[in-house]
């Protein structure tokens, strides 16, 4: 476990409040080792854009300590703190060319012309815009705006980046590339990345490692498999991917498995995550993939529900069935579209089934 003192980044127990009363960011402990790319996620008003804003200086914490490599930066000025920054808006001065843009943050730092001119270069050509030094922002395209703007970031080669919603404005398609792009640039330059968005694909697509803001504090922090697979409570569960809740009670927990009696009066097993006795109620936590209907595909081991077929829907690469059991009607299977799929028609009955570790019984 990296602990505060070895870490390149470290927030230690920072709180912020903007009126003296609510607090937007609350004990938050968070250790972040060289050279990683970590991703705040979170929906808005959430704590992760304050949280960015403080590290780079425009936000001060209201208690607690920041520190950047060892050395608490609470009291030193964004200027002078290092940092690169991406926002979504690209915030490049429309009246200089990209060369200019690129250079002036060299400028600031008082390094000589020559010098400019050749990190210029190098940095235009890591985005592969070598070609547009000359034209200024409102010749470019939006993708091609945000692939300068990440360029000037680079530029001074700082350490430690900061992104705030960077793709936001763009496309899908273009998102998708330039997602791709930033992570195997940050990769090989070695570059320490804070990146922040609600986008629940971005996050799990480009991180190391995913930090779940909810209600001012990290819900979980993990990497985006261990997230997916294993969300700690419900609120991850629910945020991270689709996912399929069941409501009960805990009637029975044997080691690591408990007995759980829903709504609809069926008992499942389930792994308890995030339960603590008997009696207490839980959302029972399971994703449409696991889930099967193929009488030959289920284990021995499954457990199986009787379910009502209420919309089979051909997506291309897989095949979405929203079904009615116990009591819900939004329990959702994905199934790969291959030539011994079955179709199912609405007003089908069926009988569905999942391991028991893959239902996880989670906080009500």
């Amino acid at each position: 476990m990296l602990d505060a003192q070895n870490a390149f980044v470290a927030f230690d127990r920072v709180q912020k409040s903007y009126d003296g009363e609510n607090l937007v960011v609350k004990d938050l402990n968070l250790s972040m080792p060289k050279g990683e790319f970590l991703t705040m996620l979170g929906p808005s008003g959430s704590g992760k854009t304050t949280c960015l804003m403080m590290l780079a200086g425009f936000e001060t914490a209201t208690h607690g300590d920041i520190t950047l490599d060892g050395v608490s930066i609470n009291n030193i000025p964004p200027h002078k703190r290092g940092i690169g920054m991406v926002f979504q808006n690209y915030a490049l001065f429309p009246h200089m060319t990209v060369a200019e843009n690129l250079s002036f943050p060299l400028e600031v730092r008082k390094m000589g012309k020559s010098t400019r001119e050749e990190k210029v270069k190098r940095a235009l050509d890591m985005v592969q815009m070598g070609d547009f030094a000359g034209r200024r922002p409102a010749q470019l395209s939006g993708g091609q705006q945000q692939r300068i703007a990440l360029a000037r970031a680079l530029v001074f080669e700082p350490e430690l980046v900061l992104m705030d919603e960077p793709l936001g404005a763009l496309d899908k398609q273009l998102r998708e590339t330039l997602q791709f792009e930033i992570t195997n640039l940050a990769h090989e330059l070695g570059i320490t990345t804070v990146y922040v968005t609600h986008d629940q694909t971005e996050a799990l697509t480009m991180s190391d490692r995913v930090a779940v803001f909810d209600d001012g504090r990290i819900q979980q922090l993990a990497p985006p498999d261990e997230l997916y697979e294993k969300p700690q409570n419900s609120f991850v569960a629910q945020f991270i991917g689709e996912n399929n809740t069941l409501e009960g009670v805990i009637q029975e927990i044997k080691g690591d498995t408990c007995i759980v009696k829903l709504d609809s009066g069926d008992t499942i097993d389930a792994l308890p995550v995030n339960v603590a006795e008997v009696g207490e109620r839980t959302k029972v936590s399971i994703r449409p993939e696991r889930v099967e209907f193929n009488r030959d595909r289920l284990h021995a081991d499954a457990h199986t529900l009787k379910a009502e077929v209420l919309e089979f829907i051909y997506m291309g690469d897989i095949f979405r069935t929203r079904l009615r059991v116990a009591g819900t009607d939004e329990f959702v299977i994905k199934t790969r579209n291959a030539p011994d799929q079955a179709r199912l028609v609405p007003g089908e009955m069926i009988e569905i089934g999942w391991m028991p570790q893959d239902c996880r019984a989670l906080d009500a």
